[in-house]
């Protein structure tokens, strides 16, 4: 087996690896996103906006779902499918940029997905804004290969276009929704009106023939909505769809409650995870309760609850009256990668740094950033860190055991603390000061989204699922864009979560 990031640097990646053969399936030319260009922000600005002048995702959606059970749309939206009691699936969160990290992922996901029966896309399925032009280069190109049926929960990035290009390719290609009643003038609703982002009028034009690449039967997938469940073998998986600013609407939390009732095990996919960043944020549902409280409902048999949006890997086991529920973040399929060591000393819900697992570690996202920045500040010489130095780093400032020792030639400088502090590395909490510059805030709300790289190592990664009568066997596989990875990609993680 190939070693991981915990057991070597080459296995995160680093050193003089030959770089893998994705390139191969990528095509000759590829637009390569920026998050800081303006374009960029402002086809995006939904997500502001609906911030500012209210949210009408939920709106939206109870018209994408009348439109789909008129349709002929079970009214459960339950998929009931015939796998047997024993299969395997993948999940794959935060995909579609449409560059080398994305496609990066490509090759280990074919040879660890050969036999699975389906995937699960968990949340931003296409970047920047959920265009159907897109799906060509960023869903059906990547994932022409893998033979099985894939299914989507969207993300905040896929309602940038009110949702149009997503319900076309996973919902039996549904029509556009009629326009509504142009609001009162001089209100919040007219202005948020005037300035709404919406799809071209030809988008989708490619489309028809992009599905040509995922033309077979047994690749084909149909959903009855934005949110769904599915019945596979001897577990419920329920999908749901958290719009633009993290939250569920009324309809959707009473079907939510609904289809979670019973004893069958339950496994929650979701576009905001509940556990993330050493933080609980259960998510809340429009009328009240929240998301999280119909997990830890006992009555409910939830096992695990797995979410995209944020680019890593992270796991937090936690004790819900007697059980251990596994809250996952799945985001590192193929966009950027968000830092992870700009993640506090976890202490939350009584799971601590000995419970919590990510990917990738702390001292190898530091020394990828690092890098970075220095060839981006034209620095490298006072930014880069050694993955030693980065390691060695965070163990000193988060007072932590680290996932791979850092050697014993690694050294902490001046140099080193300087670089740590300005890259937004979180620090213990008893040497937090009360009027410090709040770097860590600064750094991943403004300079981590434009962290597009384009060489490994990426961090990216992916989860497969084997499930049994018995139990679930979680593993998080990793893709670093070298080809060690993608011939034998290695296991960051891996927990056995039990059903009975």
């Amino acid at each position: 087996m190939t070693d991981s990031s915990r057991d070597t640097p080459e296995g995160a990646g680093w050193g003089s690896a030959e770089r893998g053969d994705y390139r191969d399936l990528m095509p000759q030319r590829t637009e390569k996103l920026s998050w800081l260009s303006p374009r960029t922000l402002w086809s995006a600005r939904n997500g502001v906006l609906a911030s500012w002048f209210g949210d009408p995702t939920g709106r939206t959606r109870e018209r994408w779902v009348a439109q789909r059970a008129a349709a002929g749309a079970p009214a459960d939206k339950v998929i009931r499918r015939t796998d047997p009691d024993r299969f395997s699936f993948l999940v794959i969160g935060d995909t579609g940029e449409g560059d080398d990290p994305q496609y990066a992922v490509v090759p280990g996901l074919l040879k660890e997905g050969a036999d699975t029966r389906f995937a699960v896309l968990a949340s931003d399925v296409i970047y920047p804004v959920g265009s159907a032009d897109d799906y060509g280069t960023k869903f059906f190109r990547p994932y022409r290969d893998y033979r099985a049926p894939v299914y989507a929960i969207p993300g905040n990035h896929d309602w940038y276009e009110d949702l149009a290009g997503f319900m076309r390719v996973f919902c039996d290609d549904a029509p556009p929704l009629p326009p509504t009643p142009a609001p009162r003038a001089l209100t919040r609703s007219w202005l948020r009106s005037l300035l709404w982002h919406r799809p071209r009028p030809d988008d989708g034009a490619r489309l028809d023939e992009a599905r040509k690449l995922r033309a077979d039967a047994a690749q084909q997938a149909e959903q009855p909505g934005p949110y769904w469940a599915i019945d596979a073998g001897p577990v419920r998986i329920v999908g749901i769809d958290t719009g633009l600013l993290g939250t569920v609407d009324a309809a959707q939390g009473a079907w939510l409650r609904e289809v979670s009732a019973g004893s069958r095990p339950k496994i929650l996919v979701t576009g905001s995870p509940l556990y993330v960043d050493g933080e609980h944020r259960p998510c809340p549902i429009e009328g009240g309760g929240t998301v999280d409280d119909v997990v830890r409902d006992p009555a409910h048999h939830y096992v695990a609850a797995i979410g995209g949006d944020i680019h890593n890997y992270q796991r937090y086991p936690v004790d819900v009256d007697g059980r251990t529920v596994q809250y996952v973040v799945a985001g590192g399929g193929g966009a950027f990668m968000h830092a992870t060591h700009t993640i506090p000393r976890v202490s939350v819900a009584g799971v601590t740094e000995d419970d919590f697992r990510s990917y990738p570690l702390r001292g190898d996202s530091l020394a990828f950033y690092s890098a970075l920045y220095g060839r981006r500040l034209r620095l490298r010489r006072l930014f880069t860190l050694t993955q030693d130095e980065a390691t060695a780093v965070i163990a000193e400032r988060l007072g932590i055991r680290t996932g791979r020792d850092p050697g014993t030639g690694a050294r902490v400088t001046r140099r080193t603390r300087l670089v740590a502090g300005l890259l937004g590395t979180a620090r213990r909490p008893e040497r937090r000061k009360r009027f410090r510059l709040p770097v860590r805030r600064i750094y991943t709300q403004v300079f981590s989204p434009s962290s597009a790289t384009y060489s490994p190592p990426f961090f990216k990664s992916f989860l497969r699922l084997d499930v049994t009568p018995e139990a679930v066997r979680l593993r998080c596989c990793a893709a670093t864009g070298n080809r060690a990875q993608e011939v034998d990609p290695p296991v960051e993680d891996e927990v056995t979560i039990p059903l009975v």
